[in-house]
């Protein structure tokens, strides 16, 4: 038998386990496929060029009767956690046992039930008696190595900002954020670090995309081409994309793109690269185009906002303050109205309010002498970033980060995590202050700063730390102390206090692979703290 079942409410809901019920011989195979297992070798497959299913065959437990069943009184408070005791154990594996809970909200007749361990590793949604009227739903994810079970109210991944304040400062927020995020195509070993493309993160809660561009040199010379021309600029990517453009690159390894002449001035074709390469060995991947889809997707979406990370990398002559120019004479700046409205190029951390519907530009790199001083700054300043940093701040002071990438051995793995971990936790300090506690001397929330912390690391070197190899270690880990450690007392670097307990911006590699977003689903699921105080 296992050992004790432990569950965590991460709802505002309280919640009551009042039906235990156990069935034996119906639970998933007891090996090396199962539990948190299932994910790493289901991104590991990947590699190998394997296919490895996340499932396994449950029987219907509707048409079997329970060896045994408990009546009980388990109240769950909101953010809490309770051991249902002695009398109900975990399912034991050995066994093959599933349970069946049966959960109410208290002051309803509304019921919901859940079976664990459900028939993958993923996340299962709870079965309601009836629809609920205020339209909750719950999901939950099952632990099995720990007899956990932790649960989360339900998000729609593609507009979980919509229930979320407008005061709020985005610097508060869980934000899922992927790194290299266009880097879904074949590319050159380690190269590749995520499963599908921008279109299908957006789609299901991604909402911090890491943008590297290579900036060809202006000419004739750069003090001409710096100059602002008179003449209008290309227009941007309209709402709708040209047909030529590609509008989906979910897992498009072998397209060809034909986009190559779509854009009129040698000026404004940046390419998309990560470090010294190109991201599709198929043909050049653009900035521009990737626009189109980001754009196409606010259009769609108006509740929801974007950061983005743009850094100057690859082989191109062109210099940070070239790119600077580029950016702002034919993307976001004084001649494009479109892309005024489209950007959030202010060198403050905004509200979601002023932010819904655009893409909130974090600058990785410096500006021409002719921007410094810019009528409300030019992009949240990431310019001096700490590198290969455990725990840095950028010269802005708006930007705290975790980018600890070079990992180099396997064992180099652990310390990946634990430094993850431990920025978490500093993240999970910060507090939201309310307009009313500001006038009361309580300060404000909107000084707080971003938290930035890379789940990334690679060894071109080094097969078994490409970065898909990486993340299939680190994502499931990462989950796991989301579900039980997460914003709890006493945990993290140095048992620091919990204020809103938000994670920051959580950048991720291999999240999606087989359709499997939980670690996202965690990130988002955190937001709903906030929810206590508006």
């Amino acid at each position: 038998m296992g050992g004790n079942l432990t569950i965590r409410n991460l709802t505002i809901t309280p919640l009551e386990l009042k039906v235990v019920e156990r069935f034996e011989g119906l639970g998933p195979d007891n090996g090396p496929g199962s539990g948190l297992a299932r994910i790493t070798s289901g991104i590991t497959s990947l590699f190998n060029g394997t296919t490895t299913p996340n499932t396994t065959s449950l029987a219907n437990l509707s048409e079997t009767q329970p060896t045994a069943k408990h009546d009980v009184t388990l109240p769950i408070q909101p953010f809490s956690t309770a051991s249902a005791g002695d009398d109900i154990k975990a399912p034991d594996s050995d066994r093959r046992e599933v349970l069946r809970l049966t959960f109410t909200e208290p002051g309803t007749d509304q019921t919901y039930t859940v079976e664990i361990p459900g028939p993958s590793s993923r996340s299962v949604v709870m079965k309601p008696s009836a629809p609920s009227p205020s339209g909750k739903e719950f999901t939950v994810i099952y632990l099995p190595q720990n007899g956990f079970l932790a649960i989360f109210s339900s998000s729609q991944l593609d507009s979980w900002m919509a229930n979320l304040s407008d005061s709020t400062p985005l610097s508060v927020l869980s934000i899922p954020g992927t790194h290299n995020s266009p880097t879904c195509y074949t590319a050159l070993p380690s190269v590749r670090c995520q499963a599908v493309g921008v279109r299908e993160q957006l789609d299901n809660g991604v909402r911090f995309l890491d943008i590297r561009v290579s900036c060809p040199q202006p000419t004739p010379s750069p003090s001409q081409s710096l100059t602002p021309s008179p003449t209008p600029p290309p227009t941007l990517p309209s709402s709708t994309p040209s047909p030529t453009t590609t509008t989906n690159n979910n897992n498009n390894n072998n397209n060809n793109n034909n986009n190559n002449n779509n854009i009129n001035t040698p000026l404004d074709k940046l390419a998309l690269v990560h470090s010294a390469f190109p991201i599709s060995l198929s043909g050049t991947k653009w900035f521009h185009d990737l626009l189109g889809e980001i754009y196409t997707f606010l259009d769609t979406h108006p509740t929801e906002t974007l950061l983005m990370s743009i850094k100057r990398e690859g082989t191109g002559k062109g210099t940070d303050q070239h790119l600077s120019r580029i950016l702002n004479d034919h993307y976001f700046g004084e001649t494009d109205n479109a892309g005024r409205k489209r950007w959030f190029t202010e060198s403050r951390i905004p509200t979601l309010g002023e932010s819904r519907g655009r893409i909130v530009l974090v600058r990785r790199f410096n500006l021409d002498d002719g921007l410094n001083g810019a009528p409300g700054g030019f992009g949240i300043d990431g310019s001096v970033w700490p590198d290969n940093c455990a725990d840095g701040t950028c010269g802005s002071g708006q930007i705290r980060v975790q980018d600890f990438y070079e990992v180099g051995r396997t064992n180099e793995i652990d310390k990946k995590i634990d430094l993850v971990r431990d920025e978490l936790a500093r993240a999970a300090q910060q507090s939201l202050v309310l307009p009313r506690e500001e006038k009361e001397g309580g300060g404000g929330g909107g000084h707080l700063p971003f938290f930035i912390n890379f789940l990334s690391g690679s060894n071109f070197f080094n097969a078994s730390c490409w970065p898909e190899r990486i993340a299939a270690k680190i994502n499931p880990a990462i989950i796991e102390h989301l579900c039980r450690e997460h914003g709890a007392p006493d945990k993290g670097d140095g048992q620091l206090t919990v204020g809103d307990a938000g994670t920051g911006i959580v950048v991720t590699d291999w999240v999606g692979h087989n359709g499997d977003w939980d670690l996202i689903r965690c990130i988002v699921g955190w937001n709903a703290r906030l929810q206590l105080k508006q």
